[in-house]
């Protein structure tokens, strides 16, 4: 019996998932497989391998991804951990769409209340 439970998030470029989760200082291994509980596995295209053998995977489904672990064994408090990733994929998203876009980033800080402040330009 599999204790492996599927989270649905609002992620939708892999690339931008996967440098946020490497900018929170998290090894992110490619395709490949999520550990849990009793050696049960689930397959996923982005893992965070973690020492005590519970993974933290991200899977494809259709054109999101999902949070994919078996929880019982997870040494971190979830929401917390979506809420810093979420950040910095949020993050990585406006600075692509203001490059694309020809700005530039004039500023970025976070501020106290753990918000993110990004201040972009561009010459008309």
């Amino acid at each position: 019996m599999s204790h492996f439970t599927a989270i649905a998030i609002e992620i939708k470029n892999g690339d931008l998932l996967k440098q946020a989760l490497e900018s929170l200082g998290y090894p992110v291994t490619e395709n490949t497989l999520v550990r849990g509980y009793l050696g049960n596995t689930d397959k996923a295209e982005y893992v965070i391998p973690m020492p005590n053998g519970y993974d933290i995977g991200f899977r494809k489904i259709g054109d999101r991804y999902e949070l994919v672990a078996d929880m019982w064994g997870l040494a971190l408090n979830v929401d917390d951990f979506l809420g810093e990733v979420l950040q910095q994929y949020a993050t990585r998203v406006v600075l692509q769409s203001a490059s694309e876009q020809g700005f530039t980033v004039e500023n970025q800080e976070l501020l106290e209340d753990g918000n993110m402040r990004i201040v972009v330009g561009r010459w008309a």
